[in-house]
């Protein structure tokens, strides 16, 4: 396999690459904020844009890219006075610049991203510092039209100790109209050098409403499960358009179905849930079932406290927790459970233990919980 055969690390399997994406949804605070830095010419050379994975912080950053480099600098006041300031970040897609960038040849920019590994047979774990080198050439570069280049690093939390700190000397001592755009979805692994030399957009979860706009803008068919996907993706549109790829709703409704047996477990559905993520082709599957699994867990915990979930997950689930998790000393003993087995899943994945035998560990566990 080529580096050129690599999946493209910044966009999620299903959808559309951020850079395609010309409409972002729900997060008109954090572009106001972008607009009145740039339009009081404020504009400061290093951003990073957090919030939870999913919810659009490529997108913004690919919108702000686009908007940049139309644009250039901001417009001095003319004989006739200065001229209306910009009021979003809306581009004209038939722009030369806009459509360089759609065809990814644009010059101004730059994608700092994992790139291949060592042997090129797939994509590295970590973003290295050979990539922050090419970096580094880029900048050396004559600027492009208008003066002004950005950078899009995506995502920063995946830089290793090498690279940060490689990024961290071209943070300390910008070139001049160069825009930095951090793309972080834990922005507590950067480190705080990095992190204090950067203005914070953070972006917000997703409403239903918003969710739904977000995924038929997309592509994504949906059919009629906006609310159970939003519940279930935490607002993140991404993450509802991996549930969509694997099924994730299905399984879902499938472990709700299974635990509604409990504390009388019905084995042979916990069997065959286990199986069906067994072997290599079923690795994201095996993922989407352990994250499910948390996710029931910690619902469930919740559903103690405050009550059972709205909108549902999945048919049958507010009447499952409302037996389950009763009372506030039922939340206590599924918080536990979902902590201690939330542990047990990262290290089980960690040192490869059967996929099958860890899962049917983990319902066994809960069945013994919910006895």
């Amino acid at each position: 396999m080529s580096a050129e055969d690599l999946p493209d690390p910044t966009q999620v399997e299903g959808a559309p690459h951020p850079r395609d994406t010309l409409a972002l949804f729900g997060q008109e605070r954090a572009e106001a904020d972008f607009l009145t830095a740039f339009t009081t010419g404020r504009l400061h050379h290093a951003w990073m844009l957090t919030g939870p994975r999913g919810t659009g912080k490529a997108t913004l950053a690919w919108r702000i890219t686009r908007f940049l480099l139309t644009r250039g600098a901001a417009e001095p006041a003319g004989l006739f006075g200065a001229p209306e300031p910009p009021t979003s970040l809306d581009t004209d897609p038939d722009d030369p610049v806009c459509r360089r960038i759609h065809a990814g040849s644009e010059a101004g920019v730059f994608v700092l991203k994992r790139g291949p590994n060592a042997t090129e047979s797939a994509l590295s774990l970590d973003i290295r510092v050979d990539e922050v080198r090419k970096l580094k050439n880029f900048l050396q570069l004559s600027a492009a039209e208008g003066g002004r280049r950005v950078v899009i690093v995506d995502a920063a939390d995946e830089m290793n100790t090498q690279a940060a700190n490689a990024l961290l000397k071209l943070l300390e001592e910008p070139p001049e109209r160069v825009t930095f755009l951090l793309v972080t979805h834990q922005p507590a692994r950067l480190l705080p050098t990095i992190r204090s030399r950067c203005r914070e957009l953070r972006l917000a979860t997703l409403a239903p409403a918003e969710m739904a706009r977000a995924l038929a803008a997309a592509g994504a068919e949906t059919e009629g499960e906006e609310e159970a996907l939003a519940a279930l993706a935490s607002g993140s549109v991404g993450e509802a358009i991996r549930l969509l790829n694997l099924g994730g709703l299905e399984t879902y409704a499938a472990l709700v179905a299974l635990f509604a047996t409990l504390p009388r477990l019905d084995r042979q559905k916990a069997i065959a849930l286990a199986d069906s993520i067994t072997g290599k082709a079923n690795e994201p599957r095996y993922d989407l079932l352990l994250g499910l699994i948390e996710l029931f867990l910690a619902r469930l915990a919740r559903a103690g406290l405050v009550g059972p979930p709205m909108p549902e997950g999945a048919p049958g689930e507010a009447e499952l927790m409302a037996r389950l998790a009763p009372d506030g000393a039922a939340a206590m003993k599924w918080a536990s459970l979902h902590q201690s087995l939330g542990a047990r899943a990262r290290h089980g994945k960690g040192v490869n233990l059967d996929p099958a035998a860890l899962v049917m560990d983990m319902v066994l566990e809960m069945t013994a919980a919910a006895a």
